[in-house]
């Protein structure tokens, strides 16, 4: 079945299709919004809540642009909604002093996987954590993440930037436990 006939039954509200759908998506949209909400249940909440939008407002979808992405953005916006109604985008204070002025050296990243470099992503602070994942992991520019968090872009920039120190300290810090184990 291609994925406009799918589309199609999800339009006429079949349920076999949105099933489909959702088996299809839901394990790339669970990673995503784990990236954005740390705790587990919350990120199986903004799951269910944005499968909800994506079969309530699949008649807007136009064909223009992959489906995928189509769905990805519901995902994101709805997160960052999650987020905002949590009041978790109220600025947290973090003292970068004992952040040292040491550089991530490239063979730390060699030293780490994918899943714990994910786990100290989840560690960030809220907003710095949802700064990040919009630049580095989904590729919004900083304007267009100042306009969907309601920040100037200058707090954008500044967020991804406390973000990345933040996150090379980490790396740096787990590597060193890793190490010593």
């Amino acid at each position: 079945m291609s994925e406009h006939q799918l589309i199609t039954a999800c339009k006429q509200g079949k349920l076999w299709a949105r099933k489909t759908v959702y088996e299809q998506y839901a394990p790339t949209m669970m990673a995503l919004c784990c990236r954005y909400v740390s705790d587990y249940d919350d990120a199986q909440d903004v799951l269910q809540e944005g499968f909800l939008t994506v079969f309530t407002q699949i008649g807007q979808y136009s064909g223009k642009g992959p489906f995928g992405a189509w769905i990805r953005k519901i995902f994101v916006n709805t997160a960052l909604e999650f987020i905002r109604k949590r009041k978790r985008l109220k600025e947290k204070e973090v003292r970068l002093d004992y952040i040292e002025d040491q550089p991530a050296k490239q063979s730390v990243l060699d030293d780490i996987s994918a899943d714990e470099l994910m786990q100290c992503i989840a560690e960030l602070p809220d907003t710095y954590r949802m700064v990040f994942n919009l630049f580095a992991i989904e590729g919004y520019k900083h304007q267009e993440i100042a306009g969907m968090l309601g920040i100037p872009e200058s707090t954008s920039r500044s967020h991804f930037f406390r973000a990345r120190q933040l996150l090379q300290q980490k790396i740096i810090t787990f590597t060193q436990k890793k190490d010593a184990i």
